[in-house]
């Protein structure tokens, strides 16, 4: 969209101060200027000349010279290329010495043998317009200047700014110059209003000599019409035209350009029907039929579908394509001298499907497609428009039919003022934000931290689909007046990017303590061969796949054990001994009732190769301290599938079952060509890092000595070694800072039934420094303990 400075005055006289300001607020309004350009200079020495004699070139036949007046009286003989031209024409010519508008600097020169001293211009030489096909000719053009006249006073061109803009899809309002004068004159806080135009009506009652029909009333939301009579179709006025082409369009003759000068102007496109080729002045409008044609004012035949809007006269013949071009029988002509002017709105999505289909872009179908103005501004443009066509002599009928159809309505009304804030990162009350509102047209209500508004009908854009879209359209048109380089900078509060979350911490961190303790970790797939399940002693119910990768291997695991006895054995075919590997991955458990769905888990395994149980439980209690779990128990239970039946058990974690610990069960080492013993230890470690734990509790570190006793009690095999070190970590107190299990004995001088478990306790105390009597009080304390709750023996010697 192309605006002159000149022509935003006339909406709001007050807008003053350095061009390029301007175009800088422009574009902080979100209408960004692309270019900036002074009309009107680079014309000097350029001057209105007469032609007097036109003669072939001797030697070229695409050259003819031409003999000018420049003003002096004297001919002057120029060549030139353009044979549009008859004696008598006046045109614009350029003298000797003039550099023109693209840098050309005119000289005399010969050709071709034949001197030219000057030149004869083209519209676009000149920087008016895109004709450069032949000579501008402009006899018609002026009417008092004098030959050698500057150009710039026999045509009325002044020096101007023109902005070339950038208009979004969703700013229909700024496809007119009234449109981009109302928000720089609400930026620069000056008065904006529409000029006050008079129109003097004689003859019978539009009325009278016109009816309109609305067929369907969601393709046409209002739809306007006047009569004019005694037109002449002719030549616009020069000012009219230097605006036109300043904007670029192509003056075509009076009653066209008058129409595009109110488009422009106002953004209401027009058309003009010759009334005479109307049948009794009666219009329907429909949506097309199918297969219907229509040749358009380009001559082309149109084949049209439903969806396709029309206008039709009193024989349903379409004489018109609704919104996008007029029809070729109703084209106003030389002989033309009574029209019907229409204005209306028409359904963007309509009309955009129509102008997509025939590929018809057109200047108003681009303002009808992105949604025009059904309010007032349609009685402003029909105004505007009889205004200027009577300056030619048309007068216009008083009255004005007016037909309604089904315009869009405002189902949102209520904007927050915080949520507005929240939005533009800013603190404006509600009172300044409907100051800002108003300064564009909206009507507003302030009520409290509240503001109804009413959304003008220029601006459907903002009318929004639901609350929250009209709330951040409204905040927009808060934003744009304000300034969005006024919004103060703040960083946006948010999380840091590749912030693990406290599960995924966790995880890691036992990766880590499993990898400190020498363990490496595998990752082994999670499909096991039918029959694998039942190796280890598990039910064989693994969710069967129905298309593996693998046809062999086809079964979900249900345990990590297969896995890891798979690569130990793997390690042991390789002679490669003693491995200890750990694995964190997922089982696939059968779902439960009601759920379609397996139950999948984030299990933690943990496989040592030549090691026994009590290993194994090293490695639980070392999870447990770094984790921080809450009452870890190893609980002897029934049998455990896949485990040894006396050097198993269940793990317990604050009184739930969460997994198991021990050593696996021979057989099941001979079904997967394990050999030796492998102390393992199974978590449910999804449950365990999403149920209680995490609450560390911390001593002073004691600067005095420290003492080690150890103690060996028999315990009845039915009694886990766990229990008895929770017991003695009780009874010993706060004194006690360490506590193993270092040696299990079966043999010579234990009764069967019964075993050797002997511990090795550190005592140390924070205040001072441990006497004989504090670790024999101690010492007597935690035999008691053991005899007492599982009727442990100290063992002598």
């Amino acid at each position: 969209m192309k605006v002159l400075l000149s022509w935003l005055r006339e909406f709001a006289p007050d807008i003053d101060g350095d061009p390029v300001e301007l175009g800088e607020i422009l574009s902080a309004l979100g209408l960004a200027v692309e270019e900036m350009t002074i009309t009107g200079q680079g014309l000097d020495g350029i001057v209105l000349a007469k032609v007097l004699e036109l003669a072939p070139h001797p030697d070229a036949d695409k050259i003819q010279l031409v003999q000018v007046d420049a003003g002096d009286g004297q001919p002057l003989q120029v060549c030139c290329g353009a044979f549009n031209m008859t004696e008598g024409d006046l045109i614009p010519f350029a003298t000797i010495g003039t550099v023109m508008p693209n840098g050309m600097e005119i000289a005399q020169r010969k050709m071709r043998g034949q001197m030219s001293n000057g030149m004869c211009c083209s519209a676009a030489e000149m920087g008016l317009g895109d004709d450069h096909d032949g000579i501008m000719i402009l006899t018609d053009k002026v009417d008092d200047a004098t030959l050698g006249a500057p150009i710039t006073d026999a045509l009325g061109i002044e020096t101007d700014v023109l902005y070339d803009l950038e208009v979004n899809a969703n700013r229909p309002d700024a496809m007119s110059v009234a449109g981009v004068a109302r928000d720089l004159a609400a930026a620069l806080g000056v008065e904006f209003s529409h000029p006050v135009r008079s129109v003097e009506r004689t003859g019978d009652d539009a009325e009278a000599q016109v009816s309109v029909e609305i067929i369907d009333p969601d393709l046409c939301g209002r739809f306007a019409a006047r009569v004019l009579h005694n037109v002449t179709v002719g030549e616009s006025p020069q000012w009219i035209q230097n605006r036109l082409i300043a904007l670029g369009m192509r003056p075509i003759n009076s009653v066209v350009d008058i129409s595009n000068y109110v488009m422009l102007e106002l953004g209401q496109p027009n058309h003009v029907f010759d009334l005479d080729t109307v049948p009794n002045g009666h219009l329907r409008v429909r949506r097309a039929h199918d297969g219907e044609t229509l040749k358009t004012l380009d001559g082309a035949e149109r084949s049209l579908v439903p969806g396709d809007g029309v206008i039709a006269d009193e024989s349903d013949a379409a004489i018109s394509l609704a919104g996008v071009m007029g029809g070729f029988t109703t084209e106003v002509t030389d002989t033309t001298t009574s029209v019907l002017l229409e204005m209306a709105w028409w359904d963007p999505p309509s009309i955009s499907r129509t102008v997509k289909r025939l590929n018809l872009p057109s200047e108003a179908s681009t303002r009808f497609r992105r949604g025009a103005d059904w309010g007032d501004n349609i009685d402003r443009a029909m105004d505007r428009f009889c205004e200027l066509i009577a300056q030619t002599g048309a007068t216009t009928c008083p009255g004005q039919v007016d037909v309604a159809g089904n315009t869009p309505t405002q189902p949102f009304t209520t904007a927050r003022a915080a949520k507005v804030n929240t939005l533009l990162g800013t603190q404006l009350s509600s009172d300044e934000m409907a100051s800002h509102l108003e300064s564009i047209g909206f009507g507003t209500v302030v009520e409290g931290d509240t503001l109804s508004v009413t959304v003008p009908t220029w601006r459907w854009d903002s009318i929004g689909e639901n609350a929250h879209e009209f709330e951040a359209n409204i905040a927009e048109e808060v934003g744009r007046m304000y300034g969005y380089e006024d919004v103060p900078y703040t960083v946006p509060k948010g999380e840091q990017a590749g912030h693990l979350t406290e599960y995924q911490a966790e995880r890691r961190l036992v990766r880590s303590v499993l990898t400190g303790a020498g363990c490496d970790e595998t990752q082994p797939m999670p499909f096991l061969a039918p029959g694998d399940l039942e190796k280890v002693g598990l039910p064989g119910d693994g969710v069967a796949l129905s298309n593996p990768l693998d046809a062999s291997e086809s079964i979900l695991r249900t345990s990590l054990l297969p896995g890891q006895l798979k690569a130990i054995a793997y390690n042991q075919s390789h002679r490669n001994p003693a491995v200890r590997f750990f694995e964190v991955g997922h089982v696939f458990l059968p779902p439960n009732p009601g759920d379609l769905l397996p139950d999948e888990r984030e299990y933690l395994a943990v496989a040592l190769e030549g090691a026994e149980a009590p290993e194994a439980v090293a490695v639980l209690n070392l999870l447990g301290e770094a984790l921080a779990l809450p009452n870890v128990q190893v609980r002897n239970s029934a049998e455990l599938a896949g485990m040894h039946p006396t050097r198993s058990a269940e793990v317990v974690i604050a009184g739930r079952p969460r997994g198991a610990v021990g050593e696996v069960a021979p057989s099941v080492l001979e079904a997967y060509g394990v050999a030796g013993r492998v102390a393992w230890l199974q978590l449910d470690l999804g449950e365990i890092l999403n149920g209680p734990h995490g609450k560390r509790s911390y001593r002073r570190v004691a600067k005095f000595p420290s003492s080690d006793t150890d103690l060996a009690f028999v315990i009845a095999d039915d009694v886990g070694a766990d229990r008895v070190r929770n017991t003695i970590a009780k009874a010993a107190g706060d004194v006690l800072v360490d506590l193993s299990l270092v040696d299990v004995y079966r043999g010579v001088g234990i009764d069967d039934g019964a075993r050797s478990l002997a511990f090795r306790l550190r005592l140390q105390a924070t205040d001072r420094t441990l006497t004989d009597e504090d670790l024999t009080s101690t010492r007597d304390a935690v035999v008691a303990a053991v005899a007492k709750h599982h009727a442990g023996v100290l063992r002598a010697g």
